[in-house]
């Protein structure tokens, strides 16, 4: 009951946050599908099963070619079942099945394709998570422009690397290691993510060019889905209103922001997991349903709609990287069993699959495990 209590007093009933979660958990689940589902039709392969959700069906409904499509109890991910599959997981294939098919049929099943067809149905998965999350964030500035911040020193923090390294209120960033600043909030993401390392920054103060050498400082802040090392160097934004600027796009450069924004969460993605191994990142990080839930009735809350949207963009790009790690059970496992296979001329046997899949089961299990957990020791710390 303590987490129902700690949900329902941080912002609303339980609803408000297990509503959230489901409408972005539900769009970035069925764009994965889809990926699947389109370009397996595409290559002719029948499609048995589109489901929303594991577990007992709630309600669904067949088309005319024949796949049912399901809305299932539980609401914590998807699949889509070809012709010739032997589970939803596509871990292997149903003989008995293939067996009974008549030629045509088996011509149309997921066993049958080429290998780059196979490769090209599984791969589209992920795909389209990228396309998605690119899209919503193009369409955002497409519609809204973009709120900029001119990246301008209002207050340098006593006893900062800001101030050891002599930045003044007024200063104006131009770049960071040679790379140009156009907003605070841009700024704001290169310097986090260097913590411990001389930035060389050019600054405009009264009309000239300084270069300052600044090293942020590591410092450890509690967000919703735990504690992040971030860098800071110790200034705090301008408050002057004309500072602000609405900048907008045409629909070519509403693409390119969308591009651009989707990379970068893959960019800072990549690099937790690299700190994270050579041990400079926490696990605090890793987040599970629980964790993911929280956030996002507190977007929902602050946000509203848009909030929840551009969640989904974030939750829906991190979805793709998974599905694209090389573990058997997951689209990137099935990668490269084909690319084996395309290396050996035949595939794995049966038995070597088999074992594959198993393991790459236990891994997700465990990492499932792990992240719900994690997100337990998050709430119990909100206690």
């Amino acid at each position: 009951m303590d987490f129902v209590t700690t949900l329902w007093n941080g912002g609303g009933s339980l609803l408000s946050y297990v509503v959230p979660f489901l409408f972005v958990l539900t769009i970035v689940v069925f764009v994965h599908e889809l990926g699947h589902f389109l370009v397996a039709r595409w290559c002719g392969v029948d499609v048995k099963v589109f489901s929303i959700g594991f577990g007992r069906e709630l309600f669904g409904f067949n088309d005319r070619r024949g796949t049912r499509w399901r809305f299932a109890l539980i609401p914590l991910g998807g699949y889509v079942k070809f012709s010739g599959d032997a589970d939803a997981a596509s871990a292997g294939t149903d003989a008995a099945e293939l067996r009974a098919m008549t030629p045509e049929e088996r011509a149309r099943s997921f066993p049958a394709q080429s290998i780059g067809e196979r490769a090209a149905i599984v791969a589209a998965g992920p795909i389209a998570n990228f396309l998605l999350a690119i899209l919503i964030f193009g369409a955002t500035v497409y519609a809204f422009g973009k709120p900029v911040l001119a990246p301008r020193v209002d207050r340098v923090v006593a006893g900062s690397a800001a101030e050891r390294a002599g930045l003044q209120s007024g200063d104006l960033v131009v770049s960071i290691e040679g790379r140009p600043v156009k907003s605070f909030a841009e700024m704001q993401r290169v310097i986090s993510a260097r913590p411990d390392e001389t930035l060389s920054i050019v600054v405009d103060r009264a009309g000239s060019l300084l270069t300052v050498p600044v090293t942020p400082a590591l410092v450890e802040q509690n967000t919703p889905l735990g504690k992040q090392r971030l860098g800071v160097v110790g200034i705090q934004a301008s408050r002057q209103p004309s500072d602000w600027t609405t900048q907008r796009y045409g629909l070519l450069e509403s693409a390119q922001v969308g591009v651009s924004e989707t990379w970068y969460v893959v960019e800072r993605t990549y690099d937790y997991l690299s700190k994270l191994v050579s041990g400079r990142e926490s696990v605090d990080q890793l987040s599970g349903p629980i964790r993911i839930a929280q956030v996002s009735g507190v977007v929902a809350h602050n946000s509203g709609l848009m909030g929840l949207i551009n969640l989904a963009a974030i939750l829906s790009v991190s979805i793709g990287l998974m599905n694209l790690f090389p573990i058997p059970m997951l689209d990137g496992g099935h990668l490269v069993f084909y690319a084996i296979e395309a290396v050996r001329g035949r595939p794995l046997s049966d038995r070597a699959q088999e074992i594959g899949f198993r393991l790459g089961l236990g891994l997700v299990l465990m990492l499932m495990l792990f992240v719900t957990w994690n997100d337990l020791l998050h709430v119990r710390s909100l206690l």
